[in-house]
């Protein structure tokens, strides 16, 4: 049985060859593509990170494969559909960082009330005392609309009631009882966006819900608003976010991630320079192709939410049983 991991780090490799034990793995840092399909040649299983992008072709290449295990819940970078067709099961992580992600969402939304990196960047590169522009807001009686209220927006809804906010939430499938029990409504889309003071985004991706916000809803949205981003860069319109900060209607906004985030890592690595300093600097310059980082009521962070101690040693774990439940004809986590 031929396994191979892509997108494993040196210490992620480590653990994970004590995690399997005496199972024969090869690993590799690099995200799995055509250009090294190589490697995985006779493989009957495969691990990836959400930089991977198994489609139809890569599949088609890979004769002997029959499983695909993901070290992410979401799976919008696998052709599940075709996946299905091919008899290949795909299993995934549904539960991990449920935590990590919601403090996060309140890192940054916390470094925008409160003008956290101008003060520092003021200080750092200036010199500069001055706190005439850095007057920033109090999160208490400020309202919260949390849209998904899956583990990690239930956990935004506790640490917001912490910080004494006002909670709203929407979501397909609501849940009363918890509603209940932490004191806060259910609204329709429209009715959370009217109304909020930040909103933050905790729900999966899907074609679906594609451009979840977009210039229409922007226009309804409360003046002022704060929009926290650390679920999936396609559910915003980035053109929309762009028009509605220009217009005052978005007043800061904190991203974990971005619309079209994998094709910004695929341009960065085509680059020729081997120079770390020139690379960060031609992916800023992307960055500005989209208006966003320069905009000083915008924070941007390199989809690293999720990115703990303690979500990826859970990450890890999952990984290695969801493989062993294959080997073992008990398939575990598998996506529907």
């Amino acid at each position: 049985m031929k396994i191979v991991l892509f997108e494993v780090p040196k210490k992620e490799q480590i653990v994970f060859k004590k995690l399997f034990n005496n199972l024969e793995v090869s690993f590799f840092e690099d995200k799995l593509s055509e250009d090294n399909l190589d490697k995985a040649l006779d493989a009957e299983v495969i691990s990836v990170f959400i930089n991977s992008e198994i489609t139809k072709n890569i599949i088609d290449k890979l004769p002997n494969l029959k499983f695909i295990s993901t070290r992410s819940t979401g799976f919008d970078h696998i052709d599940l559909e075709y996946a299905k067709t091919k008899g290949i099961n795909v299993s995934n992580v549904p539960v991990y960082g449920s935590f990590t992600v919601a403090e996060f969402a309140f890192a940054l939304l916390l470094s925008l009330s409160r003008k956290i990196y101008n003060a520092y960047h003021n200080l750092r590169e200036n010199a500069d005392f001055e706190i005439a522009t850095l007057q920033g807001f109090d999160l208490r009686g400020k309202t919260i609309g949390i849209i998904g209220t899956g583990k990690i927006g239930k956990n935004v809804i506790k640490i917001a009631k912490g910080f004494g906010m006002n909670v709203l939430a929407y979501d397909l499938y609501p849940d009363l009882i918890f509603a209940k029990e932490n004191v806060f409504e259910y609204k329709s889309l429209n009715e959370l966006l009217a109304q909020s003071d930040v909103l933050t985004l905790h729900t999966p991706y899907s074609k679906e819900n594609h451009h979840l916000i977009n210039k229409e809803n922007i226009s309804m949205m409360k003046k002022g608003v704060y929009l926290i981003n650390t679920a999936r860069g396609e559910l915003v319109d980035t053109d929309a976010l762009i028009w509605g900060l220009k217009e005052g209607i978005i007043g800061g906004a904190g991203l974990d991630v971005l619309e079209g985030e994998r094709e910004l890592r695929e341009e960065i690595e085509i680059l020729t320079s081997p120079l770390k300093s020139e690379r960060v600097k031609d992916y800023k310059t992307l960055l500005e192709d989209r208006l966003l980082i320069d905009m000083p009521n915008v924070i941007i962070t390199p989809h690293i939410a999720f990115y703990s101690k303690e979500a990826e040693e859970e990450i890890l774990k999952t990984t290695v049983v969801n493989i062993n439940g294959f080997l073992n004809n008990n398939l575990t986590n598998i996506v529907k």
